[in-house]
């Protein structure tokens, strides 16, 4: 019997394209507006499936839009177009409360009472555990002697350089 591979975190499974799926927003045609085609013409529309999992790796892996693989997921400005679209159409929004309520459903959520935790001021400890500030490296004070650095100091503090003793 085949093992079945696990899922990457960049992948989509079909259990979660289930959840996905109705929410899609369908595009629709303006009655009022006037195209230059007809319905139908032209190249056509990349699979929904295929949009979201090339949305998915964008998200999961970080890279750029343009660095998406054409050959795997399709053309990258076409999947950056529909994201933009499906996102002013509230689509991550309603994706989001899906999962709320999954969640929900799994664990619960206290609704009644939430906490946010947050600070904004600096760690009373955080010197001793990070150490000193990198921009401090160009300061002049307690800096070690260059190698090959004379051991004494001036005899005197500054030289008069005009001329005056």
């Amino acid at each position: 019997m085949k093992k079945k591979r696990p899922v990457q975190s960049w992948e989509l499974s079909d259990a979660f394209w289930q959840v996905v799926d109705p929410l899609i927003p369908k595009p629709q045609r303006d009655p009022s507006r006037e195209y230059q085609r007809k319905a139908g013409a032209g190249r056509k529309p990349l699979p929904a499936r295929q949009v979201f999992a090339g949305i998915l790796f964008v998200l999961r892996t970080g890279i750029h839009w343009k660095a998406l693989p054409k050959e795997r997921l399709g053309s990258p400005s076409a999947i950056h177009r529909y994201f933009l679209q499906w996102q002013a159409a509230g689509f991550f929004h309603r994706l989001w409360q899906a999962g709320l309520m999954e969640y929900d459903e799994m664990h619960g959520i206290a609704w009644t009472w939430q906490s946010i935790d947050g600070s904004l001021s600096k760690a009373p400890l955080a010197q001793e555990a990070v150490g000193a500030n990198p921009t401090d490296r160009g300061k002049k004070w307690e800096q070690a002697q260059p190698a090959g650095g004379r051991t004494w100091g001036p005899a005197l503090a500054r030289r008069e350089r005009r001329g005056d003793p």
